[in-house]
């Protein structure tokens, strides 16, 4: 039979308090590294393991945070998802994955779902929200903050990058390199990055009088971007753009290997190809891709310090839309970068 080691024995071995062992065991707790040191070295040597469950019951604290995210396939979140959990530990939170559908369908019983866990707050990354959802976070008095997607919803904070911004920089770009049938493969429609991002693009191509060549959508997944580069590109060269712009580089990457592996173009000398991330693969030699970066580091920043805010001090916390501006990254797939 085993016998449960209890923290009243760890105190009494490590010559402590059981409040200062509770303390160490607690995230986020105050505790000198001598007293962790010495409360741990007899926890280890009598085999105590704490029930963090039990207390998070006691103090109606779980110091869980709940991160729902639709897809994985792009680089960008896997990621941004391992900034943003180290962060969170750091400030004494552990994150639980879910993963959702990208569009509304099933997200409602996933949240059902998170809430079971009494969960401290909840980051929604790559999901489109519905009212019905924001208004079971308020009830339920969850903040949350949404991570790379912002929606016109009142009572729930968003931290993206400047897509609007951004997409304008590219058209900026492209038409300032002298290209003149411009074309653009869009994302999935119902999320904000795309709107954004495609908005801007239009943006600066109106300000310049110009109007978008050809359009195609790739959905942001594999097989509709690939068909959407051959629609757009498997015809005569006057009929095809001589630069376009991908609503993101997972999917850019893909369109590089249509255009150069199947249908033999060069690129830039055939057609420029601007993504948007920075996804490490955008900077390796085989897709040296012009892109605009996403400033992860940043965006993790700002939505764990607004996540943690409402948490902590929920009296008179406003919530927020935060847009990081983005560098335009530019590598050999435009004319500038060769």
């Amino acid at each position: 039979m085993v016998v449960k080691v209890t923290a009243l024995q760890v105190a009494e071995r490590a010559g402590v308090s059981q409040s200062a062992v509770s303390r160490v065991f607690t995230p986020g707790a105050s505790v000198s590294k001598r007293m962790a040191h010495k409360v741990r070295a007899a926890a280890k040597a009598l085999g105590y393991r704490p029930n963090v469950l039990a207390r998070a019951m006691a103090s109606g604290r779980s110091r869980i945070i709940g991160l729902v995210v639709a897809y994985l396939d792009n680089y960008f979140y896997p990621e941004a998802i391992e900034k943003l959990s180290n962060a969170l530990q750091e400030r004494g939170y552990h994150v639980l994955m879910f993963m959702a559908s990208k569009t509304s369908g099933n997200i409602d019983d996933v949240v059902e779902e998170i809430m079971d866990y009494q969960i401290d707050g909840l980051v929604f990354a790559s999901v489109a929200l519905s009212s019905t959802i924001v208004g079971r976070c308020q009830a339920a008095g969850v903040p949350a903050v949404l991570f790379n997607r912002r929606q016109d919803m009142e009572g729930v904070s968003s931290i993206t990058s400047d897509n609007f911004a951004g997409g304008r920089k590219v058209a900026d770009f492209l038409l300032g390199q002298g290209y003149s049938r411009i074309g653009y493969i869009a994302g999935w429609e119902g999320a904000s990055t795309q709107r954004d991002r495609e908005a801007g693009f239009l943006d600066g191509l109106a300000a310049s009088r110009r109007n978008l060549f050809a359009r195609e959508v790739g959905n942001f997944r594999k097989e509709e971007t690939l068909a959407a580069a051959r629609a757009m590109f498997d015809k005569p060269a006057d009929q095809r753009p001589d630069a376009v712009f991908v609503a993101n580089d997972h999917m850019a990457l893909f369109v590089l290997d249509v255009l150069r592996a199947e249908l033999g173009l060069r690129v830039p000398e055939d057609v420029a190809v601007v993504g948007y991330d920075d996804v490490p693969p955008a900077g390796w030699p085989a897709y040296d891709l012009t892109t605009v970066r996403q400033r992860s580091n940043l965006m993790v920043d700002h939505t764990v310090a607004t996540l943690v805010e409402q948490i902590e001090r929920p009296d008179g916390f406003v919530p927020r839309e935060v847009a990081i501006d983005g560098p335009l990254i530019i590598r050999s797939t435009t004319r500038q970068g060769r």
